[in-house]
This record gives structure tokens, C-alpha cells and sequence, in this order.
């Protein structure tokens, strides 16, 4: 087993610290029955930074997530900050991380978990077994293109602008990554753009096909619009195994594909950097979910996604597909147990808090790994 891996903690926002406290609790259980040991260090982002440090990300901190083997955070933002000017805001912290770090490929997997089938809005013939993995570019796209901003016309009117942009290389090196997932799952790749009406589209779809005609025939390859997209999401979402696809549209379908399996609090996210010359890629990951502020400090949120979010460094940043297994069945079997928190239980259920759930999975844990 690997010791002493440097593991950057940002618990950020709202609930953030709270389900960060649960995963603490899995890595201390690591330690002390796997002798997988790290060096953790803590800090702060998003608007805890803001408060104490007067901006959403220091230098330091950046510094530090440059160092470490991985970076796990919990949520940031919140009402609190609204009002800030835009580059002032909790998420430009995270915003940042993504940028300095490369990390140009955000996986988010959708999975529907069988005790949880009832959770979902859809019919259970439609969701039962579900199992996707949406890979989202997250350098690039109308989030970081040039020109943007605001200005004032004139006429004394305003106008906005943000550019959509993407080249060759940004394209083929997150369709690689969607390319190598679908070789080890299901086989098939859909991209999703809008070649219909965007340029940017056109392009994205001509050099996926380029990429996979040149390196990737044996996988499936399929092309859809964005719009089409979200609509066969909540159609038949099983047509799908891998969805790769731009910044917006990433961050939208995701939403929507995590809200399939019953609640964002049960999904997490891996945003990775290119390897580099001994193969360490740069990583942070992070439930998909938001601070939710309106439940922030109740002890009430589910810490289930920020579980699976350690469960997916395991696996992404350290190679230990065995011990990524365990953390994911002890939360299947915690949740075929019937246990739930406010957020998947149905009307009448009996509730944990996020306590009691992060309980619940080191009693399994402690169960499977006898």
C-alpha cells in the first residue's frame, strides 16, 4: 500500500465541512485497518477563504493543491456572498483550482443504486440498473473563452458577452479520456454538442470522429445534440455509457443525469489533469452537489457523495481499485439495509443525519473488511 500520500482537505461552504467530516472518519479507518496512511493538510476556499482570508483561494492554498497527490473538496458559495463583484465570488476559488491545475476532464457517474430506484421521479423500469458516466471538458468552453464581460453601450444600453471557444487539441484530449472509460465499461461513446447551430460544435464533432477513426474504431461511437441529449436522458437514459461533452453543456447534463438516480447528495465527481512524465496525474474530487445553505449546520445532509468522491480518488490518483470497491458496496449494502437521510427517504421513512450515515458505513466497512 502507498503511505503517506499528500491529501489537500478544502471543506469549503455550508454542509461542506459537514460531509467532509464523514469522509475523515473513512481515511481514519484507512489508517488504522489498511496502513494506508496520508499527510492531510486542511485549508480554505470559496467563501470561508472570503471571510478569512479576503479572497476565495490564497496563493498558498494554490500552492499546496500544486503539491498534493490529490485534492478533496466539499462545496463552496452561498447567499452569503451574493453580492461580491463576480471575480470576488466563493466559486471563482474553484474556479481557479481547475484552471491552475489543468484539470480538463470532470467525470461524474450516474449511478442508480437498486434500494434507491423508488428515489428517483422517473419509473423504476427506466432507472432501475442505471449506470453512466458523463465526462465534461472543464478548462474550456464559454466559462473561460475570451472576449467576455460586460459593458455599456452608446445608447446607454448594456450588453454581455461570453465566447465560446475550443481547439483540436483541448477536444481530442478529453474525448480520449471519454474513449478509454467506454473501452473498460460498456464499449459505447456518445458526444454531445451543438453542430447544429455553433460552430464550436462542428468542430467538436469533426475531431472526435477524427480521433476515433484514427485511434478508437473498435469502440461505438455515436454523435447528439445537447437538447436531444437532456430529452433522451429523461427518455431512455440507458441508451447511454459514456456521454463526453463540453463545459455548459457538461455542467447542465450532469444535473439532470445525477437527478436521475434520486438526489445530487449521492454523487461525486472526479476532475483530472494530463499525466505527467511518471504518470501522476493532477485531482480534485468533489461531491456534485452544492453547499445547500438552507440545511447547512442541521447535521442533517447526506455525506454519501463525498464518500464516494474519496472512493474515486482511491481509484483515479492511487490506483487502489480494491479498496474503491470496498467504500462503494459498504454504501450499497448500507443503503439495501434501508438506511436513508432526509434527502432519499420517502414519505414516513425513518432518517439518519449525516452522522449517523457516515456511522453506518464504517460499521459495513468494518463488516467487509473482517
Amino acid at each position: 500500500m502507498p503511505a503517506n500520500k499528500k491529501l489537500l482537505v478544502l471543506p469549503g461552504d455550508g454542509i461542506g465541512p459537514e460531509v467532509m467530516g464523514q469522509v475523515g472518519r473513512v481515511v481514519e479507518w484507512f489508517g488504522d485497518r489498511r496502513a494506508l496512511k496520508f499527510e492531510i493538510e486542511e485549508g480554505l476556499v470559496g467563501g470561508a477563504a472570503i471571510d478569512a482570508q479576503g479572497t476565495p483561494l490564497t496563493d498558498a492554498t494554490m500552492d499546496k493543491a500544486m503539491n498534493a497527490d490529490a485534492v478533496l473538496l466539499g462545496a463552496v458559495g452561498g447567499p452569503k456572498w451574493d453580492n461580491l463583484p463576480f471575480a470576488q465570488k466563493p466559486e471563482r476559488g474553484l474556479l481557479r483550482l481547475r484552471k491552475d491545475m489543468a484539470l480538463f476532464a470532470n467525470l461524474r457517474p450516474a449511478i442508480c443504486f437498486d434500494a434507491l430506484v423508488s428515489a428517483s421521479s422517473l419509473k423504476p423500469e427506466i432507472v432501475s440498473g442505471l449506470d453512466i458516466m458523463i465526462v465534461r471538458e472543464l478548462t474550456g468552453g464559454v466559462y473561460f473563452g475570451s472576449p467576455r464581460g460586460i459593458e455599456t453601450l452608446a445608447d446607454g444600453t448594456r450588453r454581455g458577452v461570453n465566447t465560446q471557444i475550443y481547439t483540436t487539441p483541448e477536444i481530442h484530449r478529453v474525448a480520449r479520456v471519454g474513449f478509454e472509460l467506454a473501452r473498460k465499461r460498456g464499449n459505447k461513446l456518445c458526444s454531445v454538442e451543438k453542430a447544429n447551430v455553433m460552430e464550436s460544435g462542428v468542430l467538436w464533432r469533426e475531431e472526435v470522429t477524427k480521433l476515433h477513426e484514427a485511434e478508437y474504431r473498435e469502440v461505438e461511437l455515436s454523435h447528439m445534440y445537447a437538447d436531444n441529449c437532456a430529452m433522451q436522458l429523461v427518455r431512455n437514459p440507458k441508451q447511454f455509457d459514456v456521454i463526453v461533452t463540453d463545459n455548459l453543456f457538461g455542467d447542465m447534463l450532469s444535473d439532470q443525469a445525477a437527478m436521475l438516480t434520486g438526489s445530487l447528495g449521492m454523487l461525486p465527481s472526479a476532475s483530472l489533469g494530463d499525466p505527467d512524465e511518471t504518470g501522476r496525474r493532477k485531482a480534485l474530487y468533489e461531491p456534485v452537489h452544492g453547499s445547500a445553505p438552507d440545511i447547512a449546520g442541521q447535521g442533517i445532509a447526506n455525506p454519501i457523495a463525498c464518500v464516494l468522491s474519496f472512493a474515486m480518488m482511491l481509484r483515479y490518483s492511487l490506483d487502489l481499485g480494491g479498496e474503491a470497491d470496498l467504500v462503494e458496496n459498504a454504501v450499497r449494502n448500507v443503503l439495501a439495509s434501508g438506511k436513508r437521510t432526509g434527502d432519499i427517504a420517502l414519505s414516513g421513512e425513518a432518517t439518519l443525519s449525516t452522522a449517523e450515515m457516515g456511522a453506518a458505513v464504517l460499521a459495513e466497512l468494518e463488516t467487509l473488511g473482517a
